[in-house]
């Protein structure tokens, strides 16, 4: 079969591979229709190439027909469409009981430290073969697959595998109160959906860019936008549109890729030219982030407010302004997303007609899996206004 996979720093290919197959009774094997590249790929694309290896599969964001499944497999048949969410996780230890699926105690990786496994992310998170393929074999699938209905396209609900739980359980980890504000960081897929989820919920969403592309598509929904590079200080444009006290909530959808901080960027790409093993000790004894977003973030939020925080962040190393949150009392919520937790409450939103959260207006460009690499490429850099880039297979 076809797969994209990692072959160094900003150099990704499509590969013919083998074929995936039945492993274990709990295991499926899912033909992919669709598979969408993250954000989060870009950190593999870009900084953690010493915890991956050349010829991994990459992708954690795919949907399509079940083909084949185990002995232990009862919820899903041949034929059955399934989105796959990308944390990969057991449904019945003691974590999964209480709805923690990210911290599933089945497939952590205690060897790192970790949390559960994904799909395509790195010997961090269990070094499975991911999504962004012809076919993929997904494992505790007697739990994790979400079938879903026939008929409306794949838009509709591949956002299911991460886009759409991640946003959602931002929103809710906000803890914004009845009627209440909250400001957005970065207009990329996760700020785009959490921004329409929050207006959707009744909230008020200031969201904050630079990319003219992203505030536009905000913009569209009725979201009110600041562009952050028209602006001297984002902090006090926002307390100045909130009486002076800044939102309530504040969502942190950039996470360790934000412009700015040249030192953190600089401590990226060393990383990038060293050995591997000097690379892993690096990250994890020494590894800071750029912290532009955060700081604005932290800046931004009205005293006793919450920061929600989705956008990924990897320093071990990285410095905090506890002062500023010990004086203004601000409550930090993150993590990743638990994704089955929130499928109920989305699920009503993709099967109703209307399309509220204009789920199937989200991708920017739907290329087919051979050129996957220049999806990662204009991804990356921000060109052709790519926002969500869907691969088809």
């Amino acid at each position: 079969m076809k797969a994209l996979t990692w072959h160094g720093n900003h150099d990704v290919r499509v590969d013919n591979v083998p074929d995936p197959r039945i492993e274990e009774p709990t295991d499926a094997i899912v033909r992919i229709t669709s598979t969408a590249i993250c954000g989060s790929d870009l950190h593999l694309y870009e900084v953690l190439g010493p915890y991956i290896d050349p010829g991994d599969i990459l992708g954690h964001e795919p949907m399509g027909i079940v083909e084949e499944v185990g002995s232990e497999v009862t919820h899903i048949k041949p034929g059955d469409r399934v989105v796959i969410p990308f944390n990969v996780v057991c449904g019945h230890c003691w974590m999964c009981d209480r709805q923690l699926y990210a911290h599933c105690e089945t497939t952590q990786n205690r060897e790192y430290g970790t949390g559960a496994s994904f799909l395509g992310y790195t010997k961090l998170y269990g070094h499975i073969p991911g999504g962004q393929a012809e076919f993929l074999r997904v494992p505790q699938a007697q739990f994790g697959p979400i079938k879903v209905p026939e008929g409306p396209p794949d838009d509709r609900f591949l956002y299911l595998s991460d886009v759409l739980p991640t946003s959602w359980q931002a929103v809710e980890y906000a803890n914004i109160p009845e009627g209440g504000s909250v400001t957005v960081f970065g207009l990329g897929p996760i700020g785009q959906m959490s921004s329409r989820i929050a207006k959707h919920l009744g909230y008020r969403v200031i969201a904050v860019d630079l990319v003219p592309e992203r505030l536009r598509l905000a913009e569209q929904r009725g979201i009110e936008i600041v562009n952050l590079s028209a602006v001297d200080d984002i902090a006090e444009t926002v307390r100045e549109m909130t009486d002076g006290r800044g939102t309530d909530s504040v969502i942190d959808a950039v996470g360790m890729e934000a412009h700015g901080s040249p030192v953190g960027k600089m401590a990226h790409k060393l990383a990038g030219f060293l050995p591997d093993s000097a690379a892993r000790a690096m990250i994890e004894n020494a590894g800071t982030d750029r912290l532009s977003a955060l700081v604005a973030c932290i800046e931004t939020v009205r005293r006793a407010g919450t920061i929600s925080i989705s956008g990924v962040y990897g320093g071990t190393a990285t410095p905090m302004n506890l002062l500023q949150l010990f004086d203004k009392g601000v409550v930090i919520t993150q993590g990743q997303a638990h994704v089955k937790r929130w499928i109920d409450d989305i699920m009503p939103l993709l099967t109703e007609d209307g399309d509220p959260l204009d789920v199937e207006g989200l991708a920017t460009h739907k290329i087919p899996l051979d050129q996957a690499p220049h999806g990662y490429e204009i991804f990356q850099k921000k060109q052709d206004g790519a926002i969500k880039v869907v691969l088809q297979p």
